[in-house]
């Protein structure tokens, strides 16, 4: 797999199936190298995977991420190996541990310590290659990584991170991986000038991840402050994760993802005027 240097990211929940062709579509058209999509509320990752794969030729498409908790480590490489196999080798599996409100209070888990889940479902994706040897050549594995741990784990075990909110500061630091891995970083961006918009656009699109003691963990040690994560976050939180302005602006941000280390960013559009749909101006103005 050719993983390029630009991707798109997109919440595919808010989507409905036209809208989604469209996504997969013009992300294709406009040379975007891969798609990344979550799993969350209303879309299973393996299903919603093979629709896109479906609707595109030449287009990756990633989970970012497929949750571990939906679904036991056999059926995960077993998915994983469905969509790659007949897909041509398209398919690029993201997983993740989640957080424990999806987990616990969506799907009445129990929330289990983040790396040793991980590193025990991995050890159960390689013992199911290893009983059917037919699933031995599956899609490569990237994994969500937010601290040191977990991101020496995708480093240790996999073919990369795939870091969600986080700043070209902790793009640098996760390039511990060493060179030869997947460093794949995703980037809100807005097409916005004028500071009060965008920053309140800003905060419509972070509201939900300031609830994910995670993220908020994560944060800190990037050096945000509690009072930097009250009230909706700070100005300084807010511009940290959304990259508005100009579109030279925003390439700067992303350069300076690739400048700290990254080999892949992935590019979430938001809309200029907060709907729940992605900006195709964006993305045509800052394709490859």
């Amino acid at each position: 797999m050719e993983l390029g240097r630009k991707g798109v990211f997109w919440f595919t929940d808010s989507l409905d199936q036209t809208q989604l062709i469209e996504l997969v579509q013009r992300c294709e058209q406009l040379g975007y190298s891969a798609l990344w999509y979550p799993e969350a509320l209303r879309y299973e990752s393996f299903g919603l995977g093979s629709f896109l794969l479906a609707h595109s030729k030449k287009l990756i498409i990633a989970s970012g991420i497929a949750n571990i908790y939906a679904r036991d480590p056999t059926a995960t490489k077993q998915g994983q190996h469905t969509l790659g196999t007949l897909s041509g080798g398209r398919f690029l599996l993201g997983l993740g541990v989640s957080h424990s409100l999806l987990v616990e209070d969506m799907r009445g888990h129990q929330y289990r310590r983040p790396l040793a889940t991980m590193r025990s479902y991995l050890d159960g994706m390689e013992k199911a290659a290893a009983s059917f040897p037919g699933l031995a050549e599956p899609s490569p594995i990237v994994l969500a990584a937010l601290g040191p741990r977990m991101t020496a784990l995708g480093g240790e075990r996999t073919a990369g991170v795939h870091p969600y909110n986080v700043t070209p500061e902790h793009t640098a630091s996760a390039r511990v991986i060493g060179p030869n891995k997947w460093l794949c970083v995703e980037q809100k961006v807005l097409l916005v000038a004028e500071p009060s918009k965008a920053r309140e656009i800003a905060r419509q699109a972070m509201a939900f991840y300031l609830l994910l003691v995670n993220y908020r963990n994560a944060w800190k040690r990037l050096g945000f402050t509690d009072d930097d994560l009250e009230s909706g976050g700070s100005g300084r939180f807010l511009d940290a994760m959304v990259s508005w302005g100009t579109e030279t602006a925003i390439e700067k941000r992303i350069q300076a993802h690739f400048d700290a280390g990254a080999s892949h960013v992935c590019i979430q559009p938001l809309h200029p005027e907060g709907q729940p749909i992605p900006d195709y101006n964006a993305l045509r103005a800052l394709a490859v």
